[in-house]
């Protein structure tokens, strides 16, 4: 593993579950770009962050299914980070927490790289 050290145009986090996925996308500037609850296939992530796959890495919380998208990150070239999830204390420490919340917060780790993250 390395440690995420690199910026990009956008930062993605995902609230990844069997199910369903939360998808949070911010710009450099830290504006919410995009903001969406979708089914949990790789396909409809790819389409979501269509418009901003240039320049874009992917964050995730460390899971169950956490492989299986960076398998498909890297087969289609994109950044990927993983963050374990007792070492999140932004998104645990919160008094309110839900899907939309976790995946928002993750895209704010990423962009700020708190140095919690590591790539694989």
């Amino acid at each position: 593993m390395r440690f995420y050290s690199q910026q990009y145009r956008f930062y993605a986090g995902i609230d990844w579950h069997a199910r369903t996925m939360h998808v949070c996308v911010l710009d450099a500037a830290g504006t919410v770009v995009c903001d969406r609850n979708l089914p949990c296939h790789f396909g409809t992530l790819l389409q979501v962050i269509a418009p901003f796959q240039d320049g874009i890495v992917i964050g995730v919380e460390c899971m169950v299914g956490w492989y299986g998208l960076a398998d498909r990150c890297a087969e289609h070239k994109i950044p990927f980070v993983m963050g374990h999830a007792l070492y999140r204390k932004l998104i645990h420490g919160g008094k309110a927490k839900n899907n939309r919340i976790d995946a928002n917060k993750i895209a704010h780790l990423l962009k700020g790289g708190s140095g919690c993250e590591r790539t694989c």
